[in-house]
């Protein structure tokens, strides 16, 4: 199971112009179905969480979620890492994002009929190694696409460099699951930079999977 949640964690982590980035908060609503024996959708979705806010500042960005097992995810863009708060963990697990297990094989952009939140949203399809990954997103939520073209981990600079925009919504479907994560609340707003820092005498150990 400690595999699994944590090869989840990719999945899981599995948003105009250059120069301008959005700054501020988005709350997701998750949904899950297991692919996992003995693993129940309702299980999957606890372990994980069916509420994620994501907050992102000048390249960083960081996830609290109402999992049980995992907490937050926090990518700091100095160090290029992704560092995952896990429940049963005293220790940080962290990812070097220039890599990355997956890999896209086609990506497809269409225009879509996509409204979330009164935002009108272009499709980004990508067909990779581990299964179909679907991205809605607008230009109105743009991402400077620079500060992410080291995060490889999760395929983000391959959306990221289409959209230049943060999603509004993802489906995810691979082996081990279909989430669908969906935007409930987009708010722009100045955050305090020491969200996106380590907390005070953090260990972290490198994900060993």
């Amino acid at each position: 199971m400690k595999k699994t949640i944590t090869f989840l964690l990719a999945t899981f982590f599995t948003i105009t112009s250059f120069g301008q980035s959005f700054e501020g908060k988005i709350v997701y609503q998750n949904t899950y179905k297991s692919k996992i024996p003995n693993v129940s959708d309702e299980q999957l979705q606890s372990l994980m969480g069916s509420t994620q806010e994501y907050l992102i500042k000048q390249g960083n960005y960081k996830s609290i979620t109402n999992g049980s097992s995992l907490l937050w995810q926090l990518y700091i863009n100095a160090d290029n890492k992704l560092y995952n708060k896990i429940a049963n963990s005293e220790a940080l697990l962290w990812n070097d994002a220039a890599t990355n297990p997956d890999e896209v094989l086609e990506a497809t952009v269409s225009e879509g009929e996509t409204e979330i939140l009164g935002y009108r949203c272009k499709e980004l399809i990508l067909k990779c190694k581990s299964g179909t990954q679907k991205y809605y997103f607008s230009s109105l939520l743009p991402v400077d696409a620079r500060l992410y073209v080291n995060h490889k981990f999760g395929n983000w600079y391959e959306f990221i460099s289409r959209s230049k925009s943060l999603p509004l919504k993802a489906v995810i479907d691979n082996a081990q699951l279909e989430l669908e994560s969906i935007a409930t609340e987009v708010k722009p707003m100045n955050l305090d930079p020491a969200i996106f820092e380590l907390p005070a005498n953090s260990k972290t150990v490198k994900n060993p999977y």
